[in-house]
């Protein structure tokens, strides 16, 4: 038990990444870029999707709140992680620690399970053309994605809930560059197994159903993908949803890698690459890979530049 008469923590130092100042400058330049380029591709993505009158579809319906939970997903750590590599006391509120978690919380669940439902769209195109419009109307959509939101925002509120319980004292040095709920646990004074049961069960619950929906989908799509007799049908048809199995690959790809890791491996700098592999490359690769491998959106991307060069 620690002691009583420690002094309570107001905040915290985020002793992330580099305590060198060439260092320092160099990431806060790479993160800039970074974040620049996340902003900009999801904002095109959306402006797009707005403007094209030819993407007024399911898929791309999730994909414009694809886009905008990427922009909040960043623009959780993003903004405080540039603000600590120039600042000399890299410090964060204890309210202010529980609320960028808590946000960061809602914008990767409510992402996670977009994903999802960009599965179960995938599947109905795919699996059930005929029934493809009837299945995926625009009450749907609307109603997956509101699902998506409110159910982010129930698992984020449930945890920070039990986080603000929490009493810190003693060490006030997160050995990160952002707020994460595991890390901040370790620095409490209290008991700390019911917060660790919450967010488990949580993780494991709506991780787990995000995950299975997904594969369910895909094995539904690969089997009747499979079923076609031409290689050119088999190619056209998995051309729709290849950008989105390659968004999925990756964000599960880096959890299962966080997740299942023994401890024997697990060291400070392993999880801050795989921090910035989820929290800062991931909203700006899901942007150029859906522009890149969509020929919807490359499409619709060079007539909004055919029209700008013919207003100028």
């Amino acid at each position: 038990m620690k002691m009583k008469n420690q002094t309570t923590v107001t905040e915290f130092i985020l002793l992330g990444l580099s305590s060198d100042p060439q260092m320092q400058i160099f990431f806060f330049s790479v993160f800039l870029v970074i974040y620049l380029i996340t902003l900009g591709g999801n904002i095109m993505i959306m402006v797009l999707i707005r403007a094209d009158s030819h993407l007024h579809t399911p898929m791309y319906f999730f994909l414009f709140h694809l886009s905008f939970a990427d922009i909040c997903y960043s623009s959780v750590t993003v903004p405080k992680i540039l603000m600590n590599l120039l600042a000399e006391h890299k410090t964060i509120s204890v309210n202010g620690c529980i609320t960028q978690i808590f946000f960061f919380l809602l914008s990767v669940g409510a992402e996670v399970l977009i994903l999802s439902a960009m599965a179960y769209d995938r599947y109905a195109a795919i699996c059930d053309p005929l029934r493809y419009m009837e299945r995926m109307n625009k009450g749907i959509c609307v109603l997956l994605v509101s699902g998506a939101w409110t159910t982010a925002f129930f698992y984020a509120l449930l945890n920070t809930v039990f986080t603000l319980k929490l009493h810190f004292c003693g060490s006030n040095q997160i050995h990160h560059f952002s707020c994460e709920l595991p890390p901040l646990l370790q620095l409490a004074c209290t008991e700390t197994l019911t917060n660790q049961v919450v967010l488990l069960t949580s993780f494991v619950i709506s991780g787990s159903s995000s995950f299975l929906l997904t594969l369910i989908s895909y094995i539904h799509i690969i089997s009747t993908i499979l079923r076609i007799r031409s290689a050119e049908g088999r190619h056209k048809v998995f051309s729709t949803c290849n950008s989105h199995l390659i968004v999925v690959g990756l964000l599960y790809l880096t959890g299962f890698l966080q997740y299942t890791k023994p401890s024997s491996v697990s060291s400070v700098v392993l999880d801050e690459i795989f921090s910035i592999q989820y929290s800062v490359l991931t909203p700006m690769l899901n942007p150029i890979i859906y522009s890149l491998k969509n020929k919807e959106v490359k499409t619709a991307l060079r007539k909004m530049l055919g029209k700008l060069k013919f207003v100028k």
